[in-house]
């Protein structure tokens, strides 16, 4: 008879000390429009709306030693053809678990919420406006130096200062309608970002794209006025740059003042693995935390890079690294396909250039246009690996897998993937017609 008491107490010591695991809670995710792919460090687990099961010890801080922990920061990428990819950071932390007994069992991250949701911004309205780049053509049309003084003059009113919860940064505009230019490493896990603009206004940047690969984002800043142009700054590619000449960066580096100018020269261009994918301009301008996501200028007040990283190493000083603007270029063409060099940019700076100098990207409402097709088509698109860049005609329209409606006629599919050989097709796109594409990526040589 004594023994029942006994075994009650040992089910509930046995019931206490049981891993948190066993007691699954789910983690819930919408989004408007529904139909987006949802992705968890990289790997889909499903389309808007859907749920995924996770340890209670996720949810709730950590009630005994046994219990699953979180033991990193989680974000999602929430994807939807033709809509603005967004990643959402679910989780806060790291807290530390310290026992009863004052022994501390290491770090751990909780999420935010049981539901996290998303209000997809449609590509056509975030990427508007249009972009002012001068591709090289032998020194035809190049504009005049500037002396410093007036370079800072005219740039600066198009740099902003960007602040996380966590982390700050630079920016600056590349549009007359507010789209600005980062690095993913300060928007990263964001929604919005606070915007200080050189003259003291505070507004806020809502983050629209992350190129994690490129550590390039962009941000959109919604104009007060349809009649009131953000500063931008025109941008020059890679193969303008010449090894010896002098730069500017302006930016914020931490503990310092804020749209602080330093200057150097192009001590380097090319490749660098160390620092990540696409060309790097090396610089000996003074580059510091705080720096990143702001533009490394030419004397004409062109943007050539995006200042990135220092290189911080026992026997190594003041070398800076910046992220070429053909690399951002490459970008934005996937939202502005139809960017060209222009002969001549006028003033990297200020007003709307006139329409002979500069590419028009987007299509005013009442621009004339061909005549509309008389029909669409459903096209399905997947890919091996997942996640490939979808190009129709040359234009970005998300990553796979991926349902779209295509206008009728002849359309080229183009997929790209980071390290696999380019997969394009031609497809005749019938009324009502349904067409499933899947492709695989063979390694590039």
């Amino acid at each position: 008879m004594s023994s029942r008491p006994e075994l009650s107490v040992c089910a509930a010591l046995l019931l206490f000390a049981c891993p948190s695991r066993a007691f699954a809670d789910k983690l819930q995710f919408t989004s408007n429009p529904s139909g987006a792919t949802v992705e968890l460090d990289g790997v889909a687990i499903g389309s808007t709306p859907c749920e995924k099961d996770f340890p209670g010890g996720y949810f709730h801080k950590t009630r005994t030693s046994f219990g699953a922990r979180l033991e990193h920061a989680l974000i999602a990428r929430i994807s939807l053809a033709g809509y603005a990819t967004k990643e959402l950071t679910l989780t806060e932390g790291p807290l530390n678990w310290v026992s009863l007994n004052g022994r501390s069992h290491g770090e751990y991250w909780l999420f935010k919420t049981d539901h996290f949701h998303a209000d997809l911004e449609p590509i056509s309205e975030a990427f508007t406006g249009d972009i002012v780049a001068r591709v090289s053509d032998g020194g035809a049309g190049v504009q005049p130096e500037l002396s410093l003084e007036e370079l800072v003059r005219q740039t600066k009113p198009a740099i902003v200062y960007l602040k996380a919860l966590n982390k700050s940064g630079t920016g600056f505009f590349v549009t007359g309608t507010g789209v600005l230019v980062t690095n993913a490493h300060v928007a990263r896990g964001e929604e919005s970002l606070l915007t200080l603009l050189s003259g003291g206004q505070q507004v806020e940047a809502k983050v629209v794209y992350i190129d994690a690969e490129l550590d390039i984002a962009l941000a959109k800043v919604e104009s007060p006025s349809a009649q009131i142009d953000f500063p931008h700054l025109a941008l020059a590619d890679a193969a303008s740059i010449r090894q010896g000449e002098s730069v500017l960066a302006i930016g914020n580096p931490g503990d310092a003042m804020l749209f602080s100018v330093t200057k150097g020269i192009v001590s380097a261009v090319g490749k660098f693995p160390n620092a990540g994918q696409g060309t790097w301009i090396q610089t000996d301008a003074p580059i510091n935390p705080g720096n990143s996501g702001g533009p490394l200028l030419n004397t004409r007040g062109e943007v050539i890079g995006i200042n990135t990283l220092k290189l911080v190493r026992k026997n190594a000083n003041g070398i800076g690294f910046a992220l070429s603007s053909s690399d951002l270029l490459e970008v934005l063409r996937r939202f502005y396909p139809n960017v060209a060099p222009a002969s001549h940019v006028a003033s990297s700076i200020a007003s709307q250039p006139a329409p002979t100098e500069t590419s028009t990207l987007s299509q005013p409402a009442n621009s004339s246009s061909p005549a509309a097709p008389d029909g669409v088509g459903t096209v399905s698109i997947s890919s091996d690996p997942d996640g490939a860049e979808i190009f129709v005609d040359d234009k970005f329209h998300g990553n796979t897998p991926a349902t779209l409606k295509i206008p009728t006629g002849s359309h080229s599919i183009l997929l790209k993937f980071p390290g696999r050989a380019d997969w394009r097709r031609t497809l005749e796109v019938l009324k009502s017609s349904k067409a499933s594409l899947k492709a695989t990526l063979e390694p590039s040589r």
